[in-house]
């Protein structure tokens, strides 16, 4: 039995989703363990696309077992958004789908206080994608979150809910001078999606500790990326979760002993959605044609993609917190244009040369990059599907990224398609 987790190693948007996706084939259970809505994982299959949020992306195959953890922080309404859209496209989801009952609950006045706290930010915006998610986990550290398992306690819930939007009223009235919500309301339609919820909540440690002594073979299925991690990343623009491959053990209640091979996700450049640091942005024209040539828009939130060269002081970091053992490289084909393309070595900051990924956003936000230059290929690899059909150069360039990060390229993506992948 070999249990994998596929991890991230920028900020999000790797191409996770994708890599799941042809990974799952040969697992038993795709497990999510951390985030919430604001994860978009895209595939496209057949020319057909899907985005997930919430359930695993190994979802579309039938044999296979989905699980939503408790490291989620769970929206009933988006949830059932998805299956809706499943089975429009007449894949089920019965019997191969399970919430946790520990799962935090993602109401909608979580939301109102996400935009209203990112409004007040002003210029200091983290970027955040409205949908609830730092606030629902700051109820849950604050021991003041309701589960899925209380959702499905009317009266209980009823209880806890009302004692909850009365305090949440108090921020919305007297702290920010706008409209409180109402726990009737909220009450009225949670109670729907309890009833609808219901047959997927399940309690997933017992669900993953049967799969475990049975040897079942589990692939981890991380969002956002580790640049992302609350603790690990550039805080404090972060999500609010941990996104390396730490967040497994307690998003889902396995041992770490259970982890057997983490493989880490990147692209061929960088992105990053919101603010934030970025040492290697692009500007102008050059960075405008690979987010049009990458598609590099937001699938949760539609916004621009910032887009820089590939950074190996980041990708370094990543892969020490995430303990990682091998790479995968997403987006190789849309550098099929470039004459030459950089990698970021080291950092320079007032005459300080740094190596290691630094906790000082100042460093961070005025570094100057120290780049290795590599020759482009200036050929087509969407239609590669052999390593020995890649261009030499394009080869070269995987190999340097070895070198540098210390890791092997196990696979490379060469298009959004689910056949568009070469094995190194």
């Amino acid at each position: 039995m070999t249990n994998t987790c596929v991890v991230g190693l920028q900020w999000g948007d790797e191409g996770k989703g994708k890599i799941i996706d042809i990974l799952a084939k040969d697992y038993d259970i795709i497990v999510r363990y951390q985030g919430g809505g604001n994860a978009g994982h895209t595939l496209i299959i057949d020319d057909e696309k899907f985005i997930f949020h919430l359930i695993p992306s190994g979802i579309l195959h039938p044999d296979k077992k989905c699980v939503i953890g408790n490291g989620i922080v769970f929206d009933p309404r988006l949830f059932l958004d998805e299956v809706a859209g499943l089975s429009k496209r007449n894949i089920s989801v019965n019997g191969n789908l399970f919430v946790s009952d520990r799962a935090h609950v993602v109401f909608p006045y979580h939301k109102k206080l996400d935009l209203l706290i990112e409004k007040q930010k002003g210029n200091s915006m983290i970027g955040t994608t409205g949908r609830g998610i730092g606030p629902c986990y700051t109820d849950k550290v604050a021991r003041d979150g309701i589960r899925v398992a209380e959702l499905l306690h009317k009266e209980h819930f009823k209880e806890k809910l009302k004692k909850t939007v009365e305090e949440k009223n108090r921020l919305f009235v007297d702290l920010y001078k706008d409209e409180p919500v109402s726990w009737e309301e909220i009450y009225e339609e949670y109670c729907v999606y309890a009833e609808k919820i219901s047959p997927f909540v399940c309690d997933t440690v017992d669900l993953m500790a049967k799969a475990i002594d049975d040897n079942k073979k589990i692939l981890f299925e991380g969002a956002q990326g580790a640049l992302l991690d609350v603790d690990f990343g550039t805080y404090p623009y972060t999500t609010s979760s941990n996104a390396s491959a730490g967040g497994v053990s307690p998003g889902i209640g396995v041992s770490p002993k259970q982890i057997h091979d983490i493989i880490g996700i990147t692209k061929a450049y960088a992105t990053r959605v919101g603010s934030g640091p970025f040492p290697t942005e692009i500007d102008g024209e050059q960075g405008e044609h690979i987010r049009k040539k990458g598609g590099e828009f937001g699938s949760t939130t539609g916004r621009p993609r910032r887009c820089g060269w590939f950074d190996a002081v980041a990708i370094r970091h990543s892969v020490r917190i995430s303990g990682v053992d091998s790479l995968i490289v997403t987006k190789l084909d849309v550098l099929d244009d470039q004459e030459t393309i950089r990698i970021c070595t080291g950092y320079k900051n007032d005459k300080k040369v740094y190596h290691n990924f630094p906790a000082d956003l100042d460093v961070l936000e005025n570094c100057e990059p120290i780049y290795e230059e590599v020759s482009g290929w200036m050929e087509d690899t969407s239609n590669v599907r052999d390593v020995k059909d890649l261009p030499g150069k394009a080869m070269d360039y995987i190999r340097t990224i070895e070198e540098i990060i210390g890791l092997k390229v196990k696979m490379v993506s060469v298009g959004p398609e689910r056949l568009q992948i070469v094995s190194i």
